[in-house]
């Protein structure tokens, strides 16, 4: 069961095809969700909308998932904010280089329900 707390989601993914996928697999459960489509876009609607967790691709051409994560998690205003990185890259290298960078969870796609589910159960 999804923390209770969970309402609004931000997902920062430059796929489109991604964006939706994600958007409609959150929308599913119950939350609402606000899409952008760069890591630079991310960090400044962070800002604005303070969602209660966020959703990050790791290649993306406007600001790539682990500098959003840095410098989310380096503001003040959003570095309270789980970031849950969806990516294709899946080495145990990048899964640490994210935890690293403060993301506190790590789905590869091609992901599942359930696979976001568990994220955000754990985050």
């Amino acid at each position: 069961m999804l923390p209770s707390s969970l309402k609004n989601i931000l997902i920062a993914d430059d796929s489109a095809t991604d964006r939706k996928n994600l958007s409609l697999t959150l929308q599913k459960f119950g939350l609402n969700v606000t899409a952008v489509n760069s890591g630079n876009e991310v960090t400044i609607k962070a800002e604005e909308i303070k969602p209660d967790a966020i959703f990050l691709d790791v290649i993306m051409e406007d600001g790539d998932g682990y500098h959003a994560c840095r410098t989310l998690k380096r503001n003040d205003v959003t570095s309270d904010i789980p970031i849950i990185i969806v990516s294709s890259k899946s080495n145990r290298v990048d899964k640490m280089w994210a935890k690293k960078l403060g993301a506190d969870a790590y789905v590869t796609k091609p992901f599942t329900d359930d696979d976001l589910r568990k994220a955000l159960e754990d985050i």
